[in-house]
């Protein structure tokens, strides 16, 4: 039976926009290390601004094309209503 156990990471801002694809490529490599397991993104060290919730949707778009679900933990209050803002609510799984 594969192993179940999520993946942790914890992602530290402020985050530049040139960032990201270093990002999406380091966590798409987690997913392929560890197929079926599902990511835990710790963000309560990341900045509240649109690049952030870039880097989330970002994350999410990976992990679905790697079939897995990453779930945010520790997201900041005003991070939430950005996300919810952007109507990415349903996206960035919390």
């Amino acid at each position: 039976m594969p192993e179940t156990r999520p993946v942790a990471v914890i992602i530290r801002g402020p985050l530049r926009r040139g960032d990201l694809p270093g990002l999406y490529a380091r966590v798409c490599a987690a997913f392929t290390a560890n197929p079926g397991r599902p990511l835990v993104c710790d963000v309560s060290e990341v900045a509240i601004d649109a690049v952030a919730v870039e880097a989330l949707a970002r994350l999410q778009l990976g992990a679905r094309r790697h079939g897995v679900q990453v779930r945010v933990r520790n997201i900041p209050a005003k991070l939430g209503d950005l996300v919810a803002f952007c109507g990415l609510v349903d996206v960035i799984a919390a």
